[in-house]
Order: C-alpha cells, then structure tokens, then sequence
C-alpha cells in the first residue's frame, strides 16, 4: 500500500511540474512548438515505476498480438485492414499532391497538355504541296507544260523555277525546298526524235516521309506527261485513240488502300504517339512515387499510414504541423494517425525536423523508427493501389480521351473500343508497377527514372509503327517482344483501324494481364524487402 501511495506522489508530482512549465512560457515559447502539443514529461526514475510501466508495455504487446491472431482468422477483419491500407494510403498520396504542384502536374496538366499539342500538331492530317524547285535547262513548250503537270499535283508544289544550279542548291540546304527537278537542254530534241529524255530528280532523303511523298507525286507526274505525249505520237501516225492508249500501257495497276485510305498521318501518327507519351509519363509516376519514399527515407510513414486504426500498431498523438517563428509559415508536417491525417516528409524538411530546435525528440524518433509490425503482402498490394489510385483514375481519363480522338475516322462498335481501352488499362497499370520496380529494385530515385527512360522512351521505334517490325534484326524483335507498348500498338491499330476481329487479339490481353500480375506481386515483394533494409534508403 505504501508502495502505491509512493508511485502516485511521483505520478503527481511529475504532472505538477509539468503543467507549471507550460504556463510559464505559454507567451513566446508555446508557439513554435508543435500545434500546442505538449513537452515529453520528463522520465520518472523510480525503479517501481519503471517496473509497472515495463509491465503494461508487455501486456500492450500481448493485447497486440492476441488481436493480430483474432484478425488474420476473421475474414471481415482481414478484409477491413485491407480497406484500411487501400483508404489511408490514398490519403496519404492525395495530401503529397495537394502540396507538390509539379507531382500533381504530371497527373493532370503535362497529359491534358500533350494530348492537346500532339494532336494540333496533326490537325492537318494530309501531307500536301510540299514544296520543290525546278531548273528549267530547256526553255521549251514541252519543259512549260511538265512543269505545269508538277505543280497540279496534290502532293508537291513548284514554288520557284531556278536559273542557276547553285540557288536551288542554297534553297535546299536551307530546307526551303525539299527537292530539285532539273530538265536537261535537249529534253525538248529527244522527245520530238523519239529518244528517251530523262529528268533529273534530287531529294532530300534524309526526310523519309517527305521524300516518299515527293517521289511518288513526281512520278504521277511525269507518267501522266508521257503519256501524253506517246499516245499523241501515236495518233498522228494514225493509230486509234483507244487503241493508243492501250498500246501505250497494255497491263496497269489498280490500286487499293484497304486502310487508312487517305494516307491521313493524325490517325497513322497521333493515334499511336499519344498511348506512348502516356506509357512513359506513367513509368515516371510509378518511380517517382515509390522511389522518392526511399530518398527521402519515409518509406516507415508510409507503412503506419496502411496500419492506421488497426490493432496492430499504435497510433501516436502528434501535432500536424512545425512553425517557422520567423515567418509563421509551416515547415513540415507530421502524420496524426489518430486524426488520418498525413503530411508526407521530404529530405528538406526531414533536414528541418533534425536541425530545428523547436521539434521534441519524440517527433524525430517516431519517424525515423519503424510501425510496431510489418505490413502484410496484401496489405502492400492494397496499399500500392491506393497510393497510385489518383495516378489510374487520372490517366485512364486521358486514355480514354486520345482513343476516343482516335476513332473518330474509324466506324468501330463501342465493344471493339472497350476492349481497346481495356488493354490500354492494362498497359497503364504494367507501366506503372514497372516503374515502381525498377525504383525500388535499385534503392534510388535517379536511377529508376534512368532505367525508365532507358526503357519507355525508345519503345516507340521497337513498336513496328514508324519502322516496319518485320524488316527489324532479330536481336532487335527480342527486345521490341518485351516492350509492354509493342504489342498494345498492335492492337489497338488491328482493332481501330484495320477492323480485325476482336478473338485475333486475345493473347495480347491475357499476356498484359498475366504482365500486370506479375509485376504487381514483384512491386509489393520489393516493398517487403525495403522495409527489411532502411540502412540503404537515402540514395538520389
């Protein structure tokens, strides 16, 4: 009995002390504290109180891990935490947003912003009139009237007829035009002799669609020109129009563009840039996210975040927010579980919390020290699709803008367009656990985003769009087979634009499906290994 009374006079005597200190500098020093928190009290040294608090802690733990047994046999339970790290992971990632404007714009601003520039850049759809010089060496009606053939023709435009070989030389190197005809003096003398009278046509083939574009108009050209020429010929010779024309080109071609008929670039081009630029911005998200937790060496607040209000971790009664006496602005914030409420910390003000003299040890402890239990495998799985919740709903708004910009030359059903948006969910979902990967994988921010660049940026070329997938080398095929982009591309131009079947692509789906998985169980995997190795976070 004595030794009781003993205790509470100690217990007593603690929180007098205490209550005078703070009304004793409730005028200056309360307020660069943290939100009127309350000063640690002072440790009691008194050997029977050590031993009764010793003993509570022990019976805390037992009546932690009883309710950790009784939550992992009951499936509501068990269902609950994974709603909580699912909710409170959100949360977390929705207040870093609200905070960091660049992170939010690359959410919502730098998507909206491509997809709006990319297309304005092909809203003229049709390459036409591209322009080239003449030299006119001949001076003749025949050079007059080709010259006039090229300038009709839809795809080129004669913008100037040079005198001198050296101003049309000077005009293409400035890139004024992008091809020379040159018609030789004696073009007019060979064609009244029945000779071949060649032209000479020079390209600037560093432009490949342009030069395919210029070849192709001048050839029409020309053709049309002689023609015209060698059925009048034979018409003065007494030979019968039509059979003219028959003996003339006896076997011709018919050409069908079966699709993409108006050779239209916005549906060739945009339509397949867009789902790519998108595929890298989201590989950036996914290791920005992660990696940054493990730079700034909070992956620990994360984790209380996805334990929060369960009975497996305690819940700490903090302040939100650290003052600047100087300028009375927030320097950091702190969680307050109780209150579910998160503040993500970064490396400045992690540097803030150490040097300042306002932060109470208990602060920097709680957040340099790991929660009371590890979160589970679900729990991290969960939790990742609560921290990059915002990053899907964001981007499959996006996704679903550039594929409806993308149909609108094609009639397709909106089943076809489904499973085209529902592959293109999945390609965001795989790019973004693929970013998280190669972040946390490495322990470092920089070299995620290197490794993510390295992969996302040139998948593009691999994807069969601009250079043709089957004229590729084959060590070059096994590297575009394992880009997710490759074979989204292919399907999304099969179904929108070539009218395929929906079945031809079904391994395409499942294979993004089993990717996404896959990679999904290796993001959280890593997650669990990094909260076994704090002593490596800290990497840029």
């Amino acid at each position: 009995m004595l030794e009781d009374d003993s205790v509470n006079n100690v217990k007593h005597k603690q929180h007098t002390d205490s209550h005078n200190h703070n009304e004793g500098d409730e005028n200056d020093e309360a307020q660069h504290r943290l939100d009127d928190h309350n000063p640690t009290p002072p440790m009691v040294t008194d050997d029977k109180t050590t031993h009764d608090n010793h003993d509570r802690h022990n019976a805390h733990n037992r009546y932690n891990t009883h309710n950790m047994h009784n939550i992992h046999n009951n499936p509501d339970s068990v269902l609950k935490r994974l709603w909580h790290a699912f909710y409170y992971s959100a949360l977390y990632e929705r207040h870093f947003l609200r905070y960091n404007r660049w992170d939010f714009s690359v959410l919502f601003w730098m998507p909206l912003a491509t997809i709006i520039v990319v297309w304005w850049i092909f809203s003229r759809p049709f390459i036409v009139d591209l322009p080239i010089g003449v030299i006119d060496d001949s001076h003749s009606t025949y050079s007059h009237t080709l010259t006039r053939y090229l300038d009709a023709s839809p795809d080129i435009n004669v913008t100037k007829v040079y005198s001198s070989p050296a101003a049309a030389q000077d005009a293409l190197m400035r890139q004024q035009i992008y091809a020379i005809i040159i018609i030789p003096q004696n073009f007019a003398r060979n064609i009244n002799q029945g000779k071949a009278a060649p032209i000479i046509l020079k390209v600037n083939a560093q432009f490949s669609s342009h030069s395919g574009i210029i070849q192709r108009g001048v050839q029409s050209s020309v053709g049309t020109f002689s023609a015209g020429v060698e059925i009048k010929r034979s018409i003065k010779q007494g030979v019968n129009p039509s059979q003219a024309k028959i003996n003339y080109a006896p076997i011709s071609i018919r050409r069908v563009n079966l699709f993409n008929v108006g050779s239209n670039y916005q549906q060739f081009l945009a339509s397949t840039v867009l789902p790519a630029l998108l595929h890298i911005l989201a590989m950036i998200i996914g290791a920005t996210t992660i990696g940054r937790e493990i730079r700034d060496r909070t992956f620990y607040e994360w984790c209380r975040a996805m334990l929060a209000n369960a009975a497996t971790d305690a819940t700490p009664q903090m302040s939100t927010t650290l003052t600047d006496p100087k300028s009375n602005t927030r320097l950091i914030g702190i969680p307050v579980l109780a209150h579910h409420q998160f503040f993500p910390l970064t490396r400045s003000t992690q540097d803030q919390l150490r040097l300042s003299p306002l932060a109470p040890p208990v602060a920097l402890n709680h957040i340099l020290q790991p929660p009371v239990h590890r979160p589970t495998l679900a729990m991290y799985i969960a939790g990742l699709h609560g921290r990059f919740i915002w990053a899907i709903l964001a981007y499959a708004l996006w996704g679903a803008l550039a594929l409806t910009l993308a149909i609108q030359y094609s009639h397709v059903g909106l089943g076809v367009w489904a499973v085209t948006y529902a592959a293109y969910l999945l390609l965001l979902m795989l790019s973004i656990w693929l970013g998280a990967i190669l972040s946390i994988g490495s322990y470092s921010l920089r070299t995620g985003l290197s490794l993510t660049g390295f992969i996302s940026a040139p998948s593009y070329a691999f994807a069969g769009i601009a250079y043709p997938y089957i004229a590729i080398t084959d060590s070059a095929k096994y590297w575009a087979d394992m880009l997710p982009l490759t074979h989204y591309l292919k399907l999304q131009i099969g179904l929108l634009q070539m009218d395929a079947p929906i079945g031809t692509y079904n391994r395409i789906v499942i294979g993004l499906a089993v990717a996404t998985l896959i990679s999904l169980l290796l993001t959280a995997v890593l997650c669990q290994r990094a909260f076994a190795h704090p002593e490596r976070w800290g990497g840029r």
